[in-house]
């Protein structure tokens, strides 16, 4: 690969470099963060419009009755809400509490639109989900047993734990599926045993869900195949014992490129693994992914506060900390960090990025390559569009992050 397209692997529409300047949404970067300060979440939103809809047309061509909903958990800010209403309104949303589930009607879904899959649900909750008649996906025997109990005769559906799923760089455990036992989902020997507690309470399963993977692309397909191999065995099962299954939902999981050398994943080849094991199955197979639709869409501009060398070490501080862009921190994600003046400048030597947390591993990235960088300069931290803004805390009450929302491409 050429070295200056080494440095901007990451660049697309809506996210290129001009005359060595970033460019979020067609504008400078520099120029955004001067209208809005720092730190600043940067929106473009016409990226979630194309991978929507990329999503829904893979489907589509792939000859599935497909259903792309949102994971809400990776992303509920309200000018995304509404943009997302407004251009793809054939999007449903995936919720997992009773916060967020009123957060989805307050914004404007229908809950016919709408998939609870949660876990651990306790009484509390179901007082106040139950009233609105979501349809809910359950992951346990002990949880169908409880809204058995508390509504009988209601349709539910079951999350199955297949053993296998796909997780970045082709492995096949997640923290939700895997050989381990986790909390999540129920196993194919336990089916009897569901369909004997919906039976007990005239419950009617007629959806299968499973959260097949986390962050794969396509050296993750084949164990994507391998997962749906597993789930339309089970669903197959479920109708054997009389369940009228109607949708299957894959879950998300649905990667983006995090590094150079990541292809994006091949949505094509996707939907041919989905179709080959659940077409003949007449289901409706729903995606809910989160990164996939919102990770791209956009970027943290935060201002370099401090420079100093340390021990042959040169530190960057920044007016921004790990509680404003957590998911690094979290899930180990990776993260790109690139100098808005010089976004495909040569590197001069290695930095190491730090935030303004009063705590020792407040540490965006060490030693990562850039050009010549001084106070005053502004960074874009990459790839930050879902697990961040939503994911934010309030430790040493630090506020959160402003926000910039473009509905365009200037």
């Amino acid at each position: 690969m050429v070295a200056g397209l080494a440095r901007t692997w990451w660049s697309r529409p809506g996210l290129e470099v001009r005359n060595g300047r970033l460019l979020v949404a067609g504008r400078d970067a520099e120029d955004i963060a001067k209208a809005n300060g720092t730190p600043a979440y940067v929106y473009d939103l016409v990226r979630i419009e194309e991978q929507a809809s990329a999503l829904r047309e893979a489907l589509a061509r792939a000859g599935l009755h497909g259903l792309v909903r949102l994971a809400l958990k990776a992303q509920r800010e309200p000018d995304l809400l509404a943009f997302l209403r407004e251009r793809c309104p054939w999007v449903g949303l995936d919720v997992c509490s009773p916060g967020e589930l009123a957060w989805a009607l307050g914004h404007g879904w229908r809950t016919a639109e709408i998939s609870y899959t949660g876990t651990n649900l306790s009484e509390r909750d179901l007082d106040a989900i139950l009233p609105t008649d979501v349809h809910l996906n359950l992951d346990l025997l002990t949880q169908l047993d409880r809204v058995g109990r508390r509504a009988p005769g209601t349709s539910v559906g079951v999350r199955v734990n297949p053993r296998v799923g796909a997780s970045w760089a082709g492995g096949t455990s997640t923290l939700y599926t895997g050989e381990r036992p986790t909390k999540f989902g129920v196993f194919a020997e336990q089916l009897p045993d569901a369909v004997a507690i919906a039976a007990e309470h005239g419950l009617t399963i007629d959806i299968v869900h499973v959260h097949v993977g986390d962050g794969y692309l396509n050296d993750g397909l084949p164990v994507f195949a391998e997962t749906m191999r597993g789930v339309a065995e089970m669903t197959r099962s479920l109708r054997d014992l009389g369940c009228p299954i109607r949708e299957v939902n894959t879950g998300g999981g649905l990667g983006v490129p995090q590094r150079s050398g990541d292809e994006p994943l091949d949505l094509d080849r996707w939907a041919a693994a989905a179709t080959e094991q659940l077409g003949p199955l007449d289901v409706v197979v729903a995606t809910e992914p989160g990164d996939y639709l919102v990770k791209e869409s956009a970027v943290l501009l935060a201002q370099i506060v401090t420079l100093e060398e340390r021990d042959g070490v040169l530190f960057a501080g920044l007016d921004a900390g790990w509680n404003q862009a957590p998911e690094r921190f979290i899930y180990d994600s990776l993260l790109d960090i690139v100098v808005c003046g010089a976004a495909d400048a040569e590197p001069e030597r290695p930095v190491t990025l730090t935030g303004n947390i009063n705590e020792g591993d407040d540490l965006f990235v060490a030693d990562l390559p850039l050009p010549t960088v001084r106070e005053g300069d502004v960074v874009a931290l990459l790839g930050v569009g879902s697990y961040n803004a939503s994911l934010y805390s309030e430790h040493c009450l630090r506020p959160p992050a402003g926000a910039a929302f473009f509905r365009d491409r200037a």
